[in-house]
């Protein structure tokens, strides 16, 4: 009988700290401590971020173990996001990870944050489907908008990518433009399902095929709300519903256009998303229709493993394992990674 893999995975790229432990692809725990501090000040603080990550990896870890049901001691492996993100908030997650890696004497698994959000895909889950290589990723989320074609685990080549701001930034910006409290992307989605799409038109800009921009459209949201605003005080009170879910719905038909292009150019039909906006309920009810209308099949990770999350650091940990990749101890965060390094 073989010896089973447990991997530790350690994730505090922004503002939650999160630890995992997987056996063999099966996710055993996954605990996320979210950092309230920084809503008050409408988006990440860094200093406040990192200070949070010291005073939560220990309990969060300690939890992950305990929900787990196993000691330290079983621990095969460590994996921790290296990179991209906040340099304090990753230092932590760094510094805590190979301390326990030295003292364990277990391999230390570096992990890419971005590359651990597309093979979220290959958590054993009993009711979800894993994507056959190749197939296309649309990685959205607050500080990330790429199109990657993954031909293997650690194959990856960016089709596209945002030229400025990411999805998630513009739901964000759009949602503080309409006084909605910080993260404002969640309340957009919620406020469109009682609104009409197609009450306001706003215009998508014009990149290439397979690339994205979002800042003109932000600004264009932005003198759209002033100019209304100066004819009816109350606009947005009146119209909330209605303003939301236009706003997702142009900003869906961008990423879906693009998804379209990529698969035109590659004639890849196996389509996943990752990243916290994938938890967005009209980019999975579009994608659905896709499969009806383009013959694509499509793969929607779980809601918990869409957002920053350890489970996603430690399947890739385990899939490095596996594969003997292991770090020294002189490796080193990066707050800048693009997916394929």
């Amino acid at each position: 009988m073989k010896t089973p893999i447990y991997i530790l995975g350690i994730e505090s790229s922004c503002d939650d700290t999160s630890a995992s432990v997987i056996c063999d692809a099966k996710v055993l725990s996954n605990v996320v401590a979210n950092q309230e501090v920084h809503a008050k000040y409408g988006g990440v603080v860094p200093e406040l971020a990192s200070r949070a990550h010291q005073q939560n990896i220990v309990p969060v870890v300690q939890q992950a173990l305990k929900q787990a049901k196993i000691n330290k001691e079983q621990l095969s492996g460590i994996a921790f996001t290296k990179g991209p993100g906040l340099m304090g908030s990753l230092l932590v997650g760094t510094s805590f990870a190979k301390s326990l890696a030295i003292g364990l004497n277990v391999p230390l698994l570096a992990v890419n944050h971005m590359q651990a959000h597309i093979l979220a895909h290959f958590i054993n889950e009993e009711d979800s489907k894993t994507p056959p290589f190749p197939f296309i990723c649309l990685t959205i989320s607050g500080g990330h908008t790429q199109i990657v074609k993954v031909s293997n685990y650690f194959e990856m080549e960016i089709l596209g990518e945002t030229i400025d701001d990411a999805v998630g930034e513009a739901f964000d910006k759009s949602a503080k433009i309409l006084g909605l409290p910080y993260p404002g992307g969640p309340l957009i989605d919620k406020y469109a399902q009682l609104g009409n799409p197609k009450a306001f038109a706003f215009t998508k800009p014009k990149v290439g095929d397979l690339d994205f921009s979002f800042s003109g459209l932000k600004t264009g949201i932005l003198y759209f709300i002033q100019k209304q605003q100066k004819i009816n005080p109350n606009f947005i009170t009146e119209n909330l519903n209605d303003i939301c879910a236009s706003i997702q719905y142009t900003i869906v038909e961008i990423l879906m256009e693009k998804l379209k292009n990529a698969v035109k150019k590659t004639g890849v039909k196996h389509i996943a998303i990752a990243g916290g906006v994938s938890a967005n309920s009209e980019i999975r009810k579009r994608l659905a229709l896709a499969q009806k209308h383009f013959g694509w099949t499509t793969y929607i990770p779980k809601f918990e493993y869409t957002t920053d999350n350890a489970a996603m650091i430690a399947i890739t940990g385990y899939l490095k394992f596996l594969n003997n990749e292991y770090s020294n101890t002189n490796v080193t965060a990066k707050a800048r990674l693009k997916v394929t390094e």
